[in-house]
């Protein structure tokens, strides 16, 4: 890796310090093992020590113009590597942002972008899926704040025309890492390789990793979530002396961050999965391809498409969050001691939760989501910090930062902000809710947290922000037009209720309805 510390070794400046080397990533522990990456995607780092190329790109509603947001280039006593989320930050800023790329790291231009029609529409125009929305997933890495990929039914990535990816029966390897705890009976969240028309083409034309807890095919036991595989038309997770015996021994997922493989070769595929955040990978199957009379199965059909968040025939009703994945060249498979090495770069990542949020009040354990207020109205927000730095910190500080005309103040308190002189253990918790009141002009932005802390073992000082969007509209008006509801006794007895999308927004701040209203043309703040 000598190359590699060459490229992200950067002098700050005479007589400073040199930043540490970037440590390798997963696809070139793949690439040393015969195994190179085909297809490597992340919102959250580099999958290579000498990648420095943007990782996805997101577009603002505002005005629609895009910004890729790349790795942070090593300082002193960081060696870099993860997402720029500050960018994001700062260009997302009083509006929404969407992902609308995944850019591929492997060279092979193989990027993920918005899910077109296929066997099953998306709720999109021209039936193509919705894009994510670019701050649903914050979490940390390696001690820094960067977003996941955030997938809610009818929601999906993809790319039909790749480059390099398996076919037919060829061998392929497929790695993933997820939230553990997003997931839904839905069908189907997925990352690999995929139909290249977006349709069902039948049984083993696609395989790839998948996350959750469908019971119609094969799965474990209990409510799930279980880590398996789609080979189309069917969810795998082992394989059964009958094909009508769908029951599978497969651990039940507890872990909040997920890595699991999907490999496959001729007459023959393996599943793996672990915890993330530490250990090693259990092997969840090992063995034959799916028993039918039909022999279906084996050999292999598969296409070389690659999508993320659904089904290969666009079937679009799961849920999952994504950070990071990659594909095998064609003709690979890679072993199991290869996998290991990939989960023991994941764990030393360190991924970990959200290390500052914003929310209300009486909703602590769910999204921020959208919040509206009329004006000169109140709400309690809480702002809750967790230390995921990896070493002990004090000092912690925290507050609110409100538009004009706005007041923010600690609950049961004098002041807006609220200091804690208490040491805070990594792991550790704290909170502070404040009372915010909206001014009398009407706002559509967001309201800031910020933390501030110092380090015990360096003296280093640190901060992060954090957002929830808010709106402070009037009430909401309804306007009626009668026209008829076709009864005989009065022809005009029926009307239509018409309404902008703020006021609509007021009254379904969440769900798929508030996700159509705040991209174009619904929503014009």
């Amino acid at each position: 890796m000598a190359m590699a510390a060459n490229v992200c070794q950067a002098q700050t400046g005479a007589g400073t310090k040199t930043a540490p080397p970037r440590p390798e990533g997963p696809c070139d522990i793949y690439a040393a093992a015969g195994s190179p990456c085909v297809a490597a995607h992340s919102s959250t780092r580099a999958l290579y020590a000498n990648y420095n190329g943007p990782l996805y790109q997101v577009m603002r509603q505002s005005d629609g113009k895009t910004l890729d947001i790349g790795v942070v280039q090593p300082g002193e006593g960081d060696p870099g590597g993860y997402a720029d989320a500050a960018a994001q930050d700062r260009f997302c800023a009083n509006t929404y942002c969407w992902i609308t790329k995944l850019y591929d790291q492997s060279g092979n231009g193989n990027h993920l972008t918005q899910a077109p029609r296929g066997g099953f529409s998306g709720p999109s125009m021209g039936g193509f899926n919705n894009l994510p929305i670019a701050d649903m997933a914050p979490v940390t890495i390696m001690g820094h704040k960067v977003y996941g990929v955030f997938i809610e039914p009818g929601m999906g990535m993809r790319l039909d025309d790749a480059k390099g990816t398996a076919v037919d029966d060829q061998a392929e390897g497929q790695y993933w890492v997820i939230n553990g705890r997003h997931y839904n009976n839905g069908c189907c969240y997925d990352y690999g390789n995929a139909e290249t028309d977006s349709r069902d083409d039948g049984d083993g034309t696609m395989e790839t990793t998948y996350y959750g807890n469908t019971t119609p095919w094969y799965h474990g036991p209990g409510n799930g979530p279980w880590v398996m595989t789609d080979q189309e038309n069917n969810l795998v997770g082992c394989v059964t002396q009958s094909p009508n015996d769908k029951a599978c021994p497969l651990p039940i997922i507890n872990w909040r961050f997920v890595t699991a493989m999907a490999d496959g070769e001729s007459h023959h595929w393996r599943s793996m999965g672990g915890d993330a955040q530490n250990g090693v990978l259990e092997v969840m199957f090992d063995g034959t391809r799916i028993k039918n009379d039909r022999n279906s199965y084996d050999p292999m059909r598969k296409q070389g498409a690659i999508l993320l968040g659904n089904g290969g025939d666009n079937s679009n009703g799961s849920q999952g969050t994504f950070y990071e994945g990659a594909m095998t060249a064609a003709g690979t498979f890679p072993t199991k001691e290869t996998n290991q090495k990939v989960q023991a770069n994941v764990v030393t990542a360190r991924y970990d939760v959200q290390r500052l949020s914003l929310v209300p009040a009486n909703a602590l354990d769910q999204p921020s989501g959208l919040q509206t207020l009329s004006p000169g109205s109140s709400l309690n927000s809480t702002i809750i910090f967790t230390n995921t730095t990896g070493e002990t910190i004090k000092g912690v500080a925290l507050n609110i930062s409100v538009p004009k005309g706005w007041r923010s103040v600690v609950m049961n308190g004098q002041g807006s902000s609220q200091s804690f002189d208490k040491e805070i253990a990594p792991g550790a918790s704290i909170a502070a809710t404040f009372k915010v009141t909206s001014g009398m002009e009407s706002f559509n932005g967001d309201l800031v947290a910020n933390a501030s802390w110092t380090n015990t073992v360096n003296g280093r000082s640190g901060s992060e922000t954090t957002h929830e969007k808010v709106r402070n509209v009037p009430p909401v008006k309804i306007n009626e037009f009668r026209v008829s509801d076709g009864s005989a006794d009065n022809l005009t007895n029926s009307f239509v209720e018409l309404y902008n999308a703020v006021e609509a927004m007021s009254i379904f701040p969440t769900g798929s309805l508030a996700t159509m209203l705040r991209k174009p043309p619904y929503f014009h703040p």
